[in-house]
């Protein structure tokens, strides 16, 4: 209902501004062009200029046609089509030829009016081309008459008229701040817009304070929308700093918030946990935005307003998500895995979540989601999180609410306890994890229990322990552990307790070739007959020195070298 009102009041909005189209200045220059700081690929340029278009994980070959007039592969890919951050790519290769092939797409699509395509509409889709417009405006300027400059920037205001409207209607989630904050590029880097940007920059820092948690965490706690948006909010830190303008008090304090809570997910290797629809790390981006951490501090370890905990020890590290499921539109990339882990030793992670893939299809997404794609414990086979279809997107409609979190440091190591609730309206459960870390990073003592509040004669439990592709599993004591070998030469054992361990097949998608096969270890148990289990990893052999590995490498053999070849 909410939604349906503020999409009314958007066609009221729209409706009045055509009727009294007075008070509005239209822009006449255009003063500055924004930074983009999203790594470009200049070969990327001579594969567009060939007709190949790879987008989101998929490749279109156009043969010589327009790209706006093929049948986009996937949705992504008419998504990023649309959306023009392409052009950053044909900016870096730097000649003549680039600067023709962005000029004349983007002739053809403002001459054709390819904005009134149903994807190209979308708010946020809308969003990325304004910014990617401005940002990469002197690629696209160099060279060109003063016809193309006037239509250019007709089309750009119009299109920030657009995003304006946009805002005024059902636009919510992330997608709100991202049009915000092409808004505000636009009223900065467009001449007459000082009224515009003074309304919009209040707008732009109260939806950052609604949507960035006190602890840097995003609402819909996916720190994939972190790196987003610190991609987007750096860059207009910067565009307001070059017009000698003051930038909002809410853009600062978010970034500050924010950068962090992104190292909290970090592990040894660079990369960040996969919790609630982060995938892939981009390692240019992650060294992109710590050239811009100013406070490179240690991460914090306790995100209470987010719900995620990190342990340290020594070089180990250990990454729990521990809150309750986003709701409403925050939730359509959340996952069902509360009291999930990811556990890494000297730069090599060991045990992860299966991740997700952004551009895979709308099934395997959804597997990826539920909870026993997920290092934590699944009751009935069942999530712990229910997934329904509402406007259109795959939300969490229920899931745990009440999660309580307690964590203490010792002298042992830092010990941590939570549980939630997500299965006690189905099951009658209530789940508690308890993870102890030695100080040295030697070992991993964890605890799962089991409290039931109904009678039940039998509840099948499953605890999973997804691995990393690169590490190689194998059973031990007849099954009551397993032994771990890590591609850097250390050893870790795995213990159940008593309890049988079994070795299962698993996917790791957060991989830069794609999907990976990986395996994962389970225990099977009753959570009736025995409503606790321990469990543990311990280090049974560090990595040998690099000198060392290195000495053990065969030496490579020389080979004679051929006569040559007579004529």
């Amino acid at each position: 209902m909410g939604r349906a009102a503020r999409r009314t009041r958007g066609h009221l909005v729209g409706a009045a501004r055509k009727a009294w189209p007075f008070g509005r200045a239209p822009a006449t220059r255009l003063l500055f062009a924004p930074h983009d700081l999203r790594t470009a690929d200049p070969t990327t340029a001579g594969d567009i200029y060939s007709g190949y278009y790879a987008f989101a994980g998929r490749t279109l070959r156009t043969h010589g046609e327009s790209p706006f007039d093929s049948a986009p592969p996937s949705d992504a890919w008419a998504e990023t089509l649309h959306g023009f951050g392409w052009l950053r790519h044909m900016r870096s290769a730097d000649t003549a030829i680039a600067r023709a092939n962005a000029r004349a797409l983007v002739e053809d699509f403002i001459a054709r009016k390819r904005d009134r395509n149903e994807v190209s509409r979308r708010p946020h889709v809308a969003a990325r081309r304004l910014i990617s417009f401005l940002s990469h405006s002197p690629l696209l300027l160099e060279g060109a008459d003063h016809a193309f400059y006037e239509r250019f920037l007709r089309h750009i205001s119009r299109l920030t008229d657009q995003l304006t409207l946009a805002l005024a209607g059902a636009v919510d989630g992330v997608a709100r701040l991202q049009c915000l904050t092409a808004v505000s590029f636009a009223t900065i880097c467009l001449d007459g817009q000082d009224a515009r940007r003074r309304r919009y920059d209040l707008a732009l820092s109260d939806e950052l304070d609604h949507q960035i948690l006190p602890d840097g965490g995003h609402l819909s706690r996916n720190p994939r929308q972190l790196i987003e948006l610190l991609l987007d909010l750096l860059p207009l830190r910067e565009t307001f700093a070059a017009r000698g303008l003051e930038p909002p008090r809410g853009v600062l304090m978010a970034i500050e918030r924010m950068m962090p809570h992104l190292r909290l997910f970090r592990h040894g290797d660079g990369a960040l946990a996969l919790f609630n629809g982060m995938g892939t790390t981009p390692p240019d981006l992650m060294a992109t935005l710590a050239a811009y951490d100013d406070a490179r501090a240690r991460p914090i370890e306790q995100a209470a307003y987010s719900g995620y905990s990190r342990l340290s020890g020594d070089r180990s590290i250990v990454v729990v998500d521990a809150g309750a499921a986003p709701r409403g539109a925050q939730s359509i990339e959340a996952h069902a895995g509360c009291l999930a882990f990811e556990f890494s030793s000297a730069g090599q992670r060991i045990v992860v979540n299966c991740g997700t893939s952004r551009f895979g299809p709308p099934e395997l997404r959804l597997a990826m989601r539920s909870t026993a794609a997920h290092s934590t414990l699944t009751l009935d086979e069942r999530s712990s999180a229910t997934f329904g279809l509402v406007l259109g997107e795959r939300r969490i409609i229920a899931g745990p609410q009440d999660v309580r979190v307690a964590r203490q440091d010792t002298q042992a190591g830092p010990e941590w306890v939570a549980s939630h609730d997500g299965y006690r309206r189905s099951l009658g459960a209530v789940h508690t994890r308890r993870l102890m870390l030695a100080k040295d990073g030697a070992s991993l003592v964890g605890e799962d229990e089991i409290a039931l509040s109904t009678e039940r004669d039998t509840l099948p439990a499953v605890a999973r322990f997804h691995l990393h592709p690169g590490v190689k599993p194998s059973l031990i004591r007849e099954g009551e552990g397993a032994l771990l070998a890590l591609p850097s030469g250390e050893v870790w054992a795995f213990d159940a307790g008593g309890l049988r361990v079994t070795i299962e097949e698993s996917i790791f998608l957060a991989s830069a070739d794609g999907g990976r096969r990986s395996e994962q270890l389970c225990i099977d148990f009753d959570a009736v007959a025995t409503p606790q289990i321990i469990w543990r990893f311990s280090r049974v052999s560090a990595a040998p020195p690099r000198s060392a590995r290195l000495r053990s490498e065969p030496a490579p053999v020389e080979l004679p070298l051929a006569p040559p070849a007579e004529a």
